[in-house]
């Protein structure tokens, strides 16, 4: 399980152009993060008068039947990317197989060293980051690392003045909080890619994968049946994905950043990119593993912080 939370606020004065939407008039919020319970680190991002608080958590899963499964999630905080005190990245990776842990250590070094040596990151964050994503991907599967079933999800967020960028390659979330009113309400700021959405469904049907649940696979359900419910109810017994003449790989997801031989059945490391404006009702976002997502909804982990 892996989980990085970052806090809007400011310590700066406010901005003097009397502009609402700015970031300058946040109020500073608890030095301690009640999730992590840990003391939150800061970085100022002195274009908008705010900063940014943010903390940390990493842990191996609780799995009942085992002690001995590792923690294969990693995280990646960087803070002036080249040098600029506006740009700041964060990202969780969630490795997964034999070599998950490797793979997301891989990942989340060079994806970042890759953005920050982008010369055109400031000038198109969007191709930047994109291109970032897939280059990481064919550094993955030349690496020395054995990547042809193992292979990371990778959320991560990039912090550009007032903007927010996340990029999303699998099931791990990230989530805004925004206030309305007296509420706190949570805005996913990334939709799950897996064989429940039907986009996704088709576009892994249409590169030759077979998507079929457990249940299915060991003949306890009818494997015609392409209707798997929603993901909320039926997440203990997903739809994955398998070649058209094997027993393997089994992804429950769609897009991930190595996994050469799922790569083969449509499972893509492009990253699906969403932009968010930094507003005042904007306190805090979560960027978290689906080790959090499988088993806390998104306005329960907002109600945590």
């Amino acid at each position: 399980m892996g989980c990085v939370h970052g806090k809007c606020c400011t310590r700066y004065p406010s901005s003097s152009d009397g502009d609402s939407g700015r970031l300058g008039e946040m109020k500073p919020y608890h030095n301690k993060n009640i999730l992590t319970q840990r003391s939150l680190a800061e970085v100022p991002v002195p274009s908008h008068n705010f900063s940014l608080q943010y903390s940390v958590l990493t842990q191996r899963g609780y799995y009942p039947d085992t002690d001995e499964w590792e923690n294969q999630d990693s995280f990646c905080i960087k803070t002036q990317i080249q040098g600029n005190p506006n740009v700041h990245f964060f990202g969780v990776f969630d490795g997964h197989g034999d070599y998950g842990a490797e793979c997301s250590n891989f990942v989340k070094d060079r994806l970042v060293e890759i953005l920050s040596n982008d010369s055109t990151l400031l000038d198109d964050p969007l191709k930047a980051y994109y291109s970032a994503f897939l280059a990481a991907n064919s550094e993955l599967h030349n690496s020395e690392i054995d990547d042809t079933m193992s292979g990371t999800t990778a959320i991560t967020a990039l912090v550009v003045g007032d903007i927010l960028y996340v990029a999303n390659a699998g099931d791990s979330r990230a989530v805004l909080a925004v206030k309305d009113g007296d509420q706190t309400v949570a805005e996913d700021l990334s939709e799950d890619q897996t064989p429940f959405r039907k986009d996704e469904y088709n576009r892994v049907k249409l590169c030759g994968a077979r998507v079929l649940s457990a249940d299915q696979v060991d003949g306890l359900k009818d494997p015609n049946v392409q209707d798997w419910g929603d993901e909320e109810s039926q997440g203990g017994d997903p739809p994955r994905l398998w070649v058209p003449d094997g027993m393997y790989p089994g992804t429950a997801f769609t897009r991930s950043v190595g996994d050469g031989i799922a790569e083969k059945i449509g499972v893509i490391a492009a990253p699906e990119i969403s932009i968010v404006w930094l507003k005042p009702n904007h306190p805090f976002f979560v960027v978290a593993s689906d080790g959090v997502f499988d088993f806390l909804p998104s306005q329960t982990v907002v109600n945590m912080v």
